[in-house]
């Protein structure tokens, strides 16, 4: 939501898509300007027979995709032994295999028009683990594994690949967050309540599309989480054992 008003603002044609249609709807009227450049197209990213049409019902829109964000996605509190296998698969689902169909829809449409760049929202836990996160951390990191192999196939065509790694921000995520039995957690972690704003989160993603980062870390503290574990991986352990995640 936040960086649709950050573009809105710059004047770029948006497509905006979530499951929620009334939602999307209330997006669009708290933009401004020409209401003409501000699409909704509601997808479900669950629904993987369904993405290919979206795919193709978004580049009829304006003609073609210059940029795609992927921003969707389910996180989880609940502990690997607890969670039920059903809940790890959809979070699989909504936050590798989503991205993935959704992607491979759009790409040839990018190549053809001669370029395009993917953004990906991944997280810090993509890049680490931590307590009550194994399938959501799981989904990150194919996320990394994927689209960092593809960025190597397609360089060379003028696809740009973003991978985004956000870490606390003061959103609803934890609210909406999965439980072992598929249950919503319901509830606002503290650490997330007391995370970066979504604006500013928004600001630092516009920047890193701007100028073709490959990777970009953002947040306050927990990002350096991630050269601890790169350059002291035995005290990365010993700290994030006792780390409070929720």
């Amino acid at each position: 939501e936040a960086l649709t008003y950050l573009y809105n603002k710059t004047g770029a044609k948006l497509i905006i898509s979530a499951r929620n249609r009334d939602e999307l709807y209330r997006v669009k009227q708290n933009c401004t300007g020409n209401m003409m450049n501000i699409h909704v197209l509601p997808l479900d990213l669950e629904q993987a027979e369904t993405l290919a049409q979206k795919a193709t019902e978004a580049e009829q829109i304006y003609g073609r995709i210059d940029i795609i964000i992927h921003s969707g996605g389910v996180s989880q509190r609940s502990a690997a032994m607890e969670t039920e296998l059903a809940v790890a698969q959809k979070i699989m689902n909504v936050n590798f295999w989503g991205t993935v169909i959704l992607t491979k829809a759009i790409l040839p449409g990018m190549i053809e028009k001669g370029g395009g760049q993917i953004v990906i929202i991944s997280s810090l836990v993509g890049k680490f683990g931590t307590k009550m996160r194994s399938a959501y951390s799981a989904s990150k990191h194919a996320l990394h594994g994927y689209f960092d192999s593809l960025r190597s196939e397609v360089s060379d065509q003028n696809i740009k690949i973003t991978i985004v790694c956000p870490g606390f921000i003061r959103t609803r995520l934890s609210f909406n967050a999965l439980v072992g039995n598929g249950e919503l957690q319901n509830k606002m972690d503290d650490a997330q309540e007391n995370g970066m704003t979504p604006e500013e989160c928004a600001r630092q993603i516009a920047h890193a599309v701007s100028t073709e980062k490959t990777e970009v870390f953002i947040g306050g503290k927990e990002k350096y989480a991630v050269y601890l574990k790169r350059f002291f991986p035995r005290l990365f352990t010993k700290v994030i054992q006792n780390a409070k995640v929720t």
